[in-house]
């Protein structure tokens, strides 16, 4: 006798996420799809996850712009690049109303964050402010982190950060306005530093470019009397050799 779940198949064969060809399981990438993917291994820049040239041989490097912008948290990573495939994923998910996306995409998460997290690691999602969490329905930052933490079985607050201004939007705008424009716009939530006090703090964002919003949260962590903060991304902005 068929099962239902074989007979669903059937009738509805998984798909790949980016180009819809039939694959051998669901929620995955093809083949080709896989290949165009810039997933990020190798060498890479200990605090932001950018790639580098060279051999991993376990000592920690850093990229220029890491060198030149002081980041206050204390390592990151990244499981893909943002262009090609990255880009159509991330938009996908933030744009796109694509939430299947998060399933492989918290894999690939754990996998790049299994250097950063801890027993005692709370994992917590870069906010939205709430004007744009009406009117996108959802944060894909925090959808992100609830398949994260189930990936790593390590804590988890959906909310324990907050976005007290609505900021412009941050494309076109160099370095140091970025950082200047997102400085002290996000703090830990009334109720919620009790869980953020003394712990180390993995956030997590879906695309890194400056840095600002995520610099922006890690002090915040850190006001609220966090020991570490380390951050986490599905995409990072580079330069394109």
């Amino acid at each position: 006798m068929v099962s239902f779940q074989t007979a669903l198949q059937l009738i509805y064969p998984p798909r790949c996420i980016l180009c819809g060809t039939q694959v051998e399981s669901e929620f995955g990438l093809c083949g080709p799809c896989w290949r165009d993917t810039p997933f990020i291994s190798g060498l890479s820049c200990h605090l932001c996850g950018v790639p580098l040239p060279g051999d991993n041989d376990g000592e920690r490097v850093t990229c220029d712009d890491c060198l030149r912008i002081a980041r206050p948290w204390s390592a990151g990573r990244a499981a893909m690049l943002y262009h090609e495939n990255g880009r159509k994923l991330v938009m996908a998910l933030k744009h796109g109303d694509r939430q299947e996306i998060v399933r492989p995409a918290a894999r690939w998460l754990a996998h790049a964050a299994r250097s950063l997290a801890s027993p005692d690691t709370l994992i917590a999602p870069v906010p939205l402010h709430w004007t744009r969490m009406l009117r996108r329905r959802y944060n894909q930052s925090a959808l992100l982190t609830n398949g994260l933490a189930r990936h790593l079985d390590a804590g988890h607050c959906p909310d324990l950060l907050q976005r007290n201004v609505r900021t412009l939007p941050l494309k076109g705008k160099g370095f140091e306005e970025r950082f200047e424009t997102l400085s002290g716009t996000i703090s830990v939530k009334p109720g919620r530093t009790d869980l953020a006090h003394g712990r180390t703090v993995l956030l997590v964002d879906d695309v890194m470019t400056s840095g600002a919003t995520l610099a922006a949260a890690t002090m915040a962590c850190y006001a609220a009397g966090a020991e570490d903060v380390r951050i986490l991304v599905l995409a990072r902005v580079a330069k394109r050799p």
